[in-house]
């Protein structure tokens, strides 16, 4: 499985930006294809999930209202848009990709929010 993020920037806060992961190497019948986010300093965090098969998506609590993750079967592309950016969503963004787990990762996508 490769994964590759982009659409990554340096933005200011209110701004929205897409997020994209190119997903290939394989069919993703029965996987679950998520974007996590590491912040300087801290530890990597999940942001939002969505399965492949039907849609069904999760968020994370300090997800949910901004942020919407989305697929695209035909293209097997994965998108994270997010809404009235913040400072504190400054960080790495990674998809992740796997059956039971996330077990296949991109190679991130930074994200600065600043004025």
């Amino acid at each position: 499985v490769q994964l590759q993020a982009s659409g990554g920037g340096l933005v200011q806060p209110g701004d929205s930006l897409r997020l994209s992961c190119a997903a290939s190497g394989r069919t993703f019948n029965g996987y679950h294809m998520g974007w996590f986010r590491q912040a300087p300093g801290k530890e990597r965090e999940f942001v939002a999930g969505i399965r492949w098969n039907d849609g069904f998506t999760d968020y994370a609590d300090s997800a949910k209202g901004r942020f919407t993750i989305s697929r695209d079967t035909a293209k097997n592309m994965v998108y994270l848009q997010i809404n009235s950016l913040k400072p504190e969503d400054t960080a790495v963004y990674y998809c992740a990709a796997g059956v039971r787990q996330y077990d296949s990762w991109g190679q991130g996508t930074q994200v600065t929010v600043s004025s």
